[in-house]
């Protein structure tokens, strides 16, 4: 069966500043992401992952180059939209190493914020809300502030979260950087079901080795080049 393309990325480069001050980050990386995967992100510090990673979620402008979003292409060497925050809510999920949550909204107001944002109707973002919170079995939170919620429950509601928009990849950034190796990786084993089962792929930034063997591809970043293992 033929993999179902999630983003695709052709000759992408990131300069900072311009003549002697110029610092090149990327030269040139070319790759496709496809529905179900979860892919490690891991590169020495400095070497240009969180760029990566935002330039990936329309947050910050590539040099060159082009970004594909499932079928669209949202970046040709410029911006195809004027508003890529509507890109960012309505094709893109986010998870942080904070979960992020906004305090004075309970449970399912933080999960159904993005798609009310998109003018999702009330009643259809509450129902895939509530299916996205049984389905990370916290359902019963439901109504309950994040200060009420234990550090694991607000990470979960944090990825409900990130579902919520029925995005075309979710980008993670160091999301176990935080938790011991037993919770780290609980968390990475979720991040894979949800790739399999919700059919959405997964980018994840790590310096841990041992989420590795959990993950479906390691993408590097030597040489100002994009490589996989």
């Amino acid at each position: 069966m033929q993999k179902e393309q999630s983003m695709r990325v052709e000759n992408l480069v990131k300069n900072f500043g311009s003549g002697e001050s110029l610092v090149s980050v990327l030269d040139g990386a070319s790759f496709t992401i496809n529905k179900g995967e979860l892919i490690a992100l891991v590169a020495p510090s400095g070497a240009g992952k969180t760029t990566l990673l935002m330039m990936l979620g329309c947050v910050v402008e590539p040099t060159s180059g082009g970004i594909w979003l499932g079928e669209e292409k949202v970046y040709g060497n410029r911006w195809l939209t004027h508003n890529s925050r509507k890109i960012r809510r309505q094709k893109i999920g986010f998870i942080f190493q904070a979960h992020y949550l906004i305090p004075f909204l309970n449970v399912l107001e933080n999960v159904t914020l993005v798609p009310q944002t998109n003018k999702v109707p009330t009643k259809e973002a509450n129902a895939h809300a509530m299916e996205l919170l049984k389905y990370f079995d916290i359902a019963e939170k439901a109504y309950a502030k994040p200060s009420q919620l234990s550090g694991g429950q607000n990470q979960r509601v944090a990825i409900a979260r990130a579902l919520a928009n029925n995005p075309e990849i979710i980008l993670a950034d160091e999301p176990t950087a935080a938790l011991d190796t037993e919770r780290s990786i609980s968390v990475v084993k979720m991040l894979k079901k949800i790739a399999t089962e919700q059919n959405v792929a997964i980018i994840m930034v790590t310096h841990d080795e041992r989420m590795l063997e959990y993950c479906d591809r390691v993408m590097k970043i030597e040489n100002k080049k994009v490589v996989f293992e």
